[in-house]
């Protein structure tokens, strides 16, 4: 739908009332008499209708003539402006192009993980930087952008972008995000521009005048990314007259003086050692152009009557309109010179380069009338700079990264997530990398072991190897978590092998293996043949290798003999063991000791640290046992175990 002109009113802005009353007026200027009397027979129907539709009737010729009134008020006003917009035709107010937030996927990654990792409950502000383009095709918005490295402020600027210093407010609620005292907020940035204008700090840093804020609240579960953007910006009471309309550089200057322009500014931009200058000084006569930094302004404009010229670097495409950056310079400008400054000059420098070839001739250049701040060197202008939202309201914006984002990087997230939520809230002293990247072995793929591993599931850890020798049987999946009724047809899988696959299903981000091996176990002989023999052996080795490779062992078969073998095994190369073990109404879970480490000897660069793990071992918040006193499941034993299958 197209917008109405200026100074009209569509039909769909007008009261019903006066839309009839339009409707009843055109009906009788185009039937003439006879339209007339249709009318007058129309709303005076109530001589052959009832007394409730003669209410009706009257109400609608006092509606009508309501209506009527009111339409003959409006086209007065309506006149009224008319005839004072003809009385001053040339008198327009300077109107801005205001930025369009522009962020980039990977920012968001990165403050996902410094959430996690970093600022965790802390909402206290956080400096980060973006930067902005002159250069972008026509019909491109003028952008700031924020990239993954936004939150490294020493980071590089792309080449020919302006830096812009912002401040993060990360939430950790959507109602504190939503609660967040926006005014205050751009009170308190405005005053801080205000205050860089009045010290003279922002003649020297240019950049503390083009500050932006970030207000977000991300919810890490679902990956929705609330944020609203702020770019404050300081006003003037009565806004600023507009001497002579922006017109094309090309309309002003001629090719040569345009080619002298470009190497004035990259003359200023090499001496500064930067590749874009938010705002200089220019002074040009002919095929003259001299360009200096806003700090040198009294040394630059020395002549009280010279014409005073400023440009700023803008990201914005629009002809009739400079972009945003350029309100806090004009307030620095009127701030400290506008007392003795009529008007000034101002070149919105774009600079784009396209098919190789470099092009300025799209930027825009005007004159203004600036006067002096008619404020107390105390008070802060107002501000303005909220940045509105998709559907061109006031309110936030939002953005789902869960659509574009792997499935499994999702999982792997959302388990993180939950774990340091309760570490940050109830155990923020608990070293959670410690145990998310535990190795664990669990001999035994039953009831326990089914349990066990969705445990440290749970807890993050990503490592789990399991060892059985059984196959799944039909009594099995109704008391062992990880198995199903297929899993028993054909004679059952084998127990390590479904339980690790079926843990991949469950999470893809955890490394689940089975082996399907026996342990050797005291009370139970080897036959003695070749091939048994053999294949023992190979058991040992393989379970030797097993314990070696991982850093706790968890014992969790069904016998008290088939624990003897791992407990020694993993006891002689000093790995961590807890034990678990039940009854019908009784149960056990231990944790085995570890012998004490060998004392240090000179040139040993490893026993120190063996020792201190050792000592973190044996201490917990519940015990000041040290590991290396601690015994293990057979230590009270005065028999050698034997084989419990006899008793069942």
């Amino acid at each position: 739908m197209r917008a109405a002109p200026v100074g009209r009113v569509t039909q769909a802005q007008l009261p019903r009332p006066l839309i009839l009353a339009g409707v009843y007026t055109s009906l009788g200027r185009a039937e003439g008499d006879a339209g007339s009397k249709r009318r007058q027979l129309f709303l005076s129907c109530g001589d052959v209708t009832t007394q409730k539709q003669k209410k009706r009737n009257m109400e609608k010729q006092k509606d009508l003539s309501d209506s009527v009134a009111y339409a003959h008020e409006l086209s007065k006003i309506m006149a009224a402006t008319e005839k004072h917009n003809s009385v001053e035709p040339g008198i327009s107010k300077l109107q801005f192009v205001p930025f369009t937030s522009a962020l980039d996927a990977r920012f968001w990654h990165e403050l996902t993980q410094k959430k996690l990792n970093e600022y965790r409950l802390d909402e206290s502000p956080k400096v980060i930087k973006g930067y902005y383009y002159n250069g972008d095709p026509v019909g491109l918005p003028a952008r700031l952008t924020l990239e993954f490295s936004a939150f490294d402020v020493n980071a590089v600027t792309p080449a020919r972008c302006c830096p812009a210093i912002g401040t993060l407010y990360n939430t950790n609620t959507f109602e504190s995000f939503k609660s967040c005292d926006k005014k205050l907020l751009l009170e308190k940035a405005a005053n801080e521009i205000w205050e860089a204008i009045k010290s003279g700090t922002a003649l020297e840093n240019p950049m503390l005048l083009n500050k932006f804020m970030l207000l977000t609240f991300a919810d890490l579960k679902k990956y929705h990314f609330y944020y609203w953007f702020c770019y404050p910006a300081l006003c003037f009471p009565d806004g600023i007259p507009v001497v002579q309309q922006p017109v094309p550089l090309g309309e002003r200057f001629s090719p040569s003086q345009i080619q002298v322009l470009q190497k004035a500014y990259d003359k200023l931009c090499q001496k500064e050692g930067v590749t874009a200058l938010p705002c200089f000084l220019i002074k040009y006569h002919n095929n003259s152009v001299l360009m200096s930094l806003l700090k040198n302004w009294n040394e630059f404009f020395q002549d009280p009557g010279e014409k005073v010229t400023i440009g700023i670097y803008d990201p914005g495409n629009f002809v009739q309109y400079p972009g945003w950056p350029l309100r806090n310079i004009l307030v620095l400008v009127a701030q400290r010179w506008g007392s003795h400054l009529h008007s000034i000059e101002v070149l919105c420098f774009r600079d784009r380069t396209m098919q190789g070839v470099r092009d300025v001739t799209h930027s825009i250049l005007f004159e203004i009338k600036l006067s002096q701040l008619a404020l107390s060197p105390v008070d802060c202008p107002k501000a303005v700079g909220w940045e509105k939202n998709q559907k061109g309201g006031m309110g936030p914006r939002m953005v789902n990264l869960s659509e574009c984002m792997d499935p499994k990087r999702l999982a792997e997230s959302s388990v993180d997530l939950n774990l340091k939520l309760m570490c940050w809230r109830l155990v923020p002293t608990l070293d959670l990398e410690k145990v998310v990247s535990a190795k664990c072995l669990l001999l035994g793929a039953g009831t326990l072991g089914c349990s066990v591993a969705r445990t440290l599931m749970g807890w993050g850890v990503r490592k789990i190897t399991f060892v059985d020798n059984a196959n799944i049987s039909y009594s099995n999946p109704v008391r062992q978590p990880l198995y199903e009724f297929e899993d028993c047809l054909s004679g059952g899988k084998p127990k390590a092998l479904a339980a690790a696959d079926r843990l991949q299903k469950i999470f893809p981000g955890v490394n689940a293996k089975g082996f399907n091996m026996s342990i050797p176990m005291p009370g139970h002989p080897v036959n003695f043949s070749k091939v048994t023999m053999e294949q023992a052996q190979k058991d040992v080795a393989q379970l030797e290798q097993l314990i070696d490779a991982h850093d706790i062992v968890f014992l969790l078969m069904d016998t008290r003999e088939s624990r003897w073998l791992p407990a020694v095994i993993a006891a002689s190369k000093r790995k961590l063991v807890i034990n678990a073990a039940l009854g019908f109404d009784t149960f056990v879970v231990m944790r085995h000791g570890l012998k004490k480490p060998k004392q240090q000897e000179p040139g040993d660069s490893c026993s120190s640290s063996i020792t201190s793990s050792a000592d973190l071992l044996g201490s917990s918040l519940f015990s000041n046992i040290p590991g290396y006193k601690l015994g293990c499941y057979f230590c009270n034993d005065v028999v050698a175990p034997g084989d419990n299958f006899l008793s069942l």
